[in-house]
């Protein structure tokens, strides 16, 4: 009896290390300085790197793109096993990072700026040990309201029913500084904690008159919004220098150029946030390596994930983040010849 409860217990125990994606041995190191690689770092034959990428909710960006390099990560990256987690978004993936239940994470230069800092959605939590491995795409923060509604501003959402993103998600910041650059408090709307697609839903059924929403062009729940109903999109560059006199430039002027979206033919002018892939700092040099490799050599099969991986290349992916860079990326975009001290 006690032999078979051993045999039990190493088998669950087993399970369970396998689920929590424990690392493998340490691959070959890298090229020499000055010499790109043209395949990823190998893990001894029969071991499999275990990586879960924190994305984000079905109806933005972060989910399909962070399902396609979980993809092209598997398939491409030897004995690699990449899986792509649905989440609320940046702050979710943030604090799975930080609890080591993620190896990658998408996230905001805001909120990751926070994350790091241990500032507003991460006040409880602590400073999260995150850094940067590239700069994926600009986000457009959508401000959105009922055509009918009668709402032209952020102002003119005060005693309205408003969605600001899901509760501790980087809409909600920003939403919450929008608010605040426009001389509203947050109890001066009518707040509705939503993500994207359940606040489209909620527009939908006139239940809402307005939301926030940070996400890649076009995100595929606002673009399912405009061909049932009318809408306007707010003009927010006025807002822009309250926003980063108060909290730095990780906030940049943008637009929504016409024609992403049925229904707005000219370009409108607002406020735009770059998205990070970001890991811990801990994550091990010839990891890092191993993913910005099987990355940058399938970028024309990347492009293809989504139009917002479109923009990626390796000039981009060193440009625009609001946290230090992995040391091993910053070695790996140099021998790229892409670094600038």
């Amino acid at each position: 009896m006690v032999k078979r409860t051993l045999v039990v217990f190493w088998s669950i125990m087993a399970l369970v290390l396998s689920a929590c994606g424990q690392s493998a041995p340490s691959a070959p190191a890298p090229a020499p300085s000055g010499e790109q690689s043209t395949t990823a770092p190998a893990l001894p034959t029969g071991e499999k790197l275990r990586l879960i990428i924190g994305t984000g909710g079905t109806g933005g960006v972060f989910f399909p793109y962070g399902g396609g390099l979980a993809r092209i990560l598997t398939e491409k990256m030897p004995n690699t096993e990449a899986t792509a987690q649905e989440t609320g978004g940046s702050v979710d993936n943030m604090k799975l990072l930080q609890n080591g239940e993620a190896q990658i994470g998408f996230t905001t230069a805001d909120s990751a700026y926070d994350g790091i800092n241990g500032l507003a959605a991460y006040q409880a939590t602590g400073p999260v040990p995150a850094v940067t491995l590239a700069v994926l795409y600009q986000s457009f923060i959508h401000v959105v309201a009922r055509a009918d509604s009668g709402i032209t501003s952020v102002a003119d959402m005060k005693g309205r029913p408003v969605s600001i993103g899901s509760a501790g998600s980087s809409t909600e910041t920003a939403a919450l500084r929008l608010l605040e650059a426009a001389g509203l408090k947050p109890e001066d709307v009518i707040r509705e904690n939503l993500g994207v697609a359940d606040s489209v839903a909620a527009m939908k059924d006139k239940k809402i008159d307005a939301f926030f929403w940070i996400g890649g062009l076009p995100t595929a729940a606002v673009t399912d919004l405009v061909t049932t109903e009318s809408v306007v999109f707010i003009d927010t560059s006025s807002l822009l220098k309250p926003m980063v006199d108060k909290y730095g430039p990780i906030y940049a002027a943008t637009v929504l150029p016409g024609g992403t979206y049925k229904g707005t033919d000219q370009d409108v002018p607002g406020i735009g946030v770059a998205n990070l892939l970001v890991v811990r700092q801990d994550m091990p040099a010839d990891q890092v390596k191993g993913v910005l490799t099987t990355i940058f050599d399938n970028l024309e099969e990347v492009h293809q994930i989504h139009p917002a991986a479109r923009t990626l290349s390796l000039e981009t992916a060193v440009v625009g983040s609001s946290i230090p860079f992995h040391p091993a990326a910053i070695e790996f975009y140099k021998e790229r010849g892409v670094w600038k001290e």
